[in-house]
Order: C-alpha cells, then sequence, then structure tokens
C-alpha cells in the first residue's frame, strides 16, 4: 500500500497512526508543490513546467526560500510521481490512497496528481475528509482542514472512508482540471466539496495591507498576523512575494533590506503638512 500526502506534517500523524494500526502500513509519498497558487498552464508539458518552475523561483528570490527550487531539498514532483507509475506497473497488487482534507492546497494537489494516474483505475483510491466530523485530544467534535490536525487513533475511523476513485471522475476531474489550467490565474480558492475558483494573483493582496499600520512592523510580524487572523491564508513565501510587490507601489514606508521577513520593517506613510503659498 502506498499513502499519498500534501504536507510534511501530514508524514508523521500517518506514521503514528501506523503503529495502531498494521493493517494501514506502507511507504508515504509526498506531493510538494502547492497547486493552489502559481501558473497551471500547459503544466503537463516540459515548457509548461519549466514556466512553473521559474515563477517559483522568482516568487522565492531574494526571500528566505531562495534557491529551494533548485538546490535538491525539494523533491521534484514529476520524478515523484514517476516513481509512483513504476511501482503500480512493477506491482498489479499495489495500491495507492490518496489523502485529502477540506482545503485548496490538498485538492489542488489531487487534481494534479489524479490526472496522471487513470491507467491504474481500480487501484487508486481516495480518503477525502469533506465536513467530517472527528474527536479532538479534547474530547470535542471538530471538522479538520489539515490531515495534521486529526490525533492518530482517529485515523482508525478515517480508514474507512477510503473508496476507489470512480470511473466517473477519471473522466470529469480531469476535465475541471484542464479547464482551471487555461483559465491562467494565480490564486485558487476551495468554495466547498472538489469546486475550486480562481482568482488573480493579488486576491491576498488587500487584506495583508490590513496588518500594516502607522508603526514600523518587520515583514516577519506583518505576514504572522496575517496567517493567525485572516479569514482565507497561504504559504507565507507567497505572502512576501505579494508584500514586496505591494511595497513597489511606493505607497508605503520601507527601512532596511527588502529580502528576508525579517530584514525590513513597514509603515503606513506618514501625513504630509499642507503648506500654502
Amino acid at each position: 500500500m502506498i499513502h499519498i500526502v500534501f504536507n510534511t506534517a501530514d508524514i508523521d500523524i500517518l506514521k503514528k497512526a501506523f503503529e495502531l494500526d498494521a493493517f494501514m502500513q506502507g511507504d508515504i509519498i509526498k506531493i510538494s508543490d502547492d497547486f493552489a497558487v502559481g501558473p497551471l498552464q500547459d503544466i503537463y508539458t516540459p515548457e509548461g513546467w519549466e514556466a512553473r518552475k521559474q515563477w517559483w523561483r522568482d516568487v522565492l528570490a531574494t526571500g528566505d526560500y531562495e534557491g529551494k527550487v533548485d538546490d535538491g531539498t525539494v523533491p521534484d514532483d514529476l520524478k515523484v510521481v514517476q516513481s509512483l507509475i513504476e511501482k503500480l506497473q512493477n506491482d498489479p497488487e499495489e495500491i495507492a490512497w490518496i489523502w485529502a482534507a477540506q482545503n485548496k492546497h490538498d485538492v489542488s494537489g489531487y487534481y494534479w496528481l489524479m490526472s496522471q494516474l487513470k491507467n491504474f483505475q481500480g487501484r487508486i483510491f481516495i480518503l477525502y475528509l469533506n465536513n467530517l466530523p472527528f474527536i479532538n485530544e479534547k474530547g470535542n467534535i471538530f471538522y479538520p482542514v489539515n490531515l495534521f490536525n486529526i490525533p492518530p487513533r482517529e485515523f482508525l475511523k478515517a480508514k474507512k472512508l477510503a473508496r476507489p476513485i470512480t470511473t466517473s471522475e477519471f473522466e470529469i476531474d480531469p476535465d475541471e482540471w484542464a479547464k482551471l489550467c487555461n483559465e491562467n490565474k494565480g490564486v485558487r480558492m476551495l468554495e466547498g466539496g472538489k469546486k475550486l475558483s480562481q482568482h488573480d494573483y493579488d486576491f491576498y493582496d488587500a487584506e495583508l495591507k490590513k496588518f500594516i499600520t502607522p508603526n514600523w512592523t518587520t515583514a516577519h510580524k506583518i505576514i504572522g498576523s496575517f496567517l493567525h487572523k485572516a479569514q482565507h491564508t497561504t504559504g507565507d513565501a507567497y505572502l512576501l512575494w505579494r508584500l514586496k510587490t505591494i511595497l513597489a507601489s511606493g505607497e508605503y514606508d520601507v527601512q532596511g533590506e527588502l529580502k528576508n521577513m525579517k530584514d525590513f520593517e513597514v509603515k503606513t506613510k506618514a501625513a504630509q503638512p499642507v503648506t500654502t503659498e
């Protein structure tokens, strides 16, 4: 059995669940990219994939994660999927479980991945934790947004949700994903179920600006406040890129180097005195 997840923290929680249920034992594969942001056009061609990688290089340039695209610390998802396909081809009895919680990151990753696995219909299972209640560590009912929020013991219940991706899904979902790819937008949001909507790259800008105050504040604190308080959030690398883009307009005062999140501070511009002739 092969388990596929979309977050590093999901790996640790699954391993703990394995200790409680030997049936679930298996290899864990992680898809690293965040397909909820960035270009998707022609993503299954070498040119489209390289265009996406170049976009990430530009987003991460001069920031905390500069160079991560090419330094080998982040696995190439194309190679990860090719390895998965080879395992499925070499062992006709092998099956794969795709784990996805109800968030745009997991659902976008699901669409990108499953569109490449149609040849293994009947052996690819989905566990989509969509609006399903679980019991947290305090014994209260909650609806997890992320897989890693679920206590390990609750995975004994979650495994019962595993079902094969249907013939209909293998026909319809890739078509829906293709439409999203061709729209050439930069931000995807989960509307409910598996329905994704798309928005322009500046989708988070207006909310991000709300955390810039009249007092000098580091980019690190601005982004941290956004992540804790905003209704819709995304990765800090994307937010750092958007903050730098906002500051390029000259609407705000900046001190320090526009590099890492702790390297510069921002505040609203002081009111300029009115002069009369």
